[in-house]
């Protein structure tokens, strides 16, 4: 018991470490958001990864989840993050929960967040990865993220976390006027632009911000998973 008691003593140094590390790195790379960053912060990355992969939870890069997605590197998270502008008055839409990490950063800065995924195993998992931290604002779908969620529409922020050619038109309709909406535009299976829309007097402009590559955005609610 004592040995496994310094395990764990152990374990907890190296990743509050390695957080620290982490949120170093982002302010060097130009996060400046405070409210984003200590969000960052408050949400334990370790528990959105699989077990094995608790050792580089904060290291900057992609990992691979259940169903065959991944969680996004922590950068491009908060590169998405600072982007949306996300205030405590907003209600946000996420299309891609994955492992849920993306909604609870998202679930400590706004005030309703609704995150659609498509495979139910993916969902459960992320349900109860938010149930851990309380985070009550937050509420897991699974359903075709391409149709939004029109019952809860309109949002002030929309963020995809998946990539596709072209944002889904039911998206822009449910994005409130002087509302921002932020996604992986290009091919899906090459490099896509993280794209950085906003709506005013209903008319849609939109930023590059800079090239990622994410898994695609599928249509359809996945049957088996």
């Amino acid at each position: 018991m004592a040995d496994r008691n310094r395990r764990d003593e152990e374990f907890e140094r190296k990743n509050a470490e390695a957080r620290m590390e982490f949120l170093l790195s982002l302010r060097s790379r130009g996060i400046r958001d405070l409210k984003v960053l200590r969000a960052l912060e408050q949400v334990p990355r370790e528990i959105f990864v699989e077990a094995e992969h608790a050792n580089v939870a904060y290291a900057d890069q992609a990992l691979p989840i259940d169903c065959g997605q991944t969680i996004s590197q922590p950068f491009v998270v908060a590169t998405m993050t600072e982007a949306l502008d996300v205030g405590p008055q907003h209600k946000v839409l996420e299309l891609g929960t994955g492992s849920g990490y993306q909604a609870a950063i998202l679930g400590m800065l706004a005030k309703w967040v609704v995150t659609i995924e498509r495979y139910r195993t993916l969902a459960d998992l992320a349900s109860a990865r938010l149930r851990v931290l309380g985070l009550k604002n937050v509420t897991v779908r699974v359903a075709d993220g391409s149709f939004g969620a029109p019952d809860e529409a309109p949002f002030d922020r929309i963020i995809v976390t998946a990539a596709t050619e072209a944002v889904p038109s039911p998206l822009f309709d449910q994005l409130a006027d002087n509302g921002r909406l932020i996604a992986p535009v290009g091919p899906k299976a090459g490099v896509q632009a993280l794209r950085l829309f906003t709506k005013s007097g209903g008319k849609i402009d939109h930023l590059d911000l800079m090239s990622v590559r994410f898994v695609p955005l599928v249509e359809g609610k996945a049957v088996a998973l």
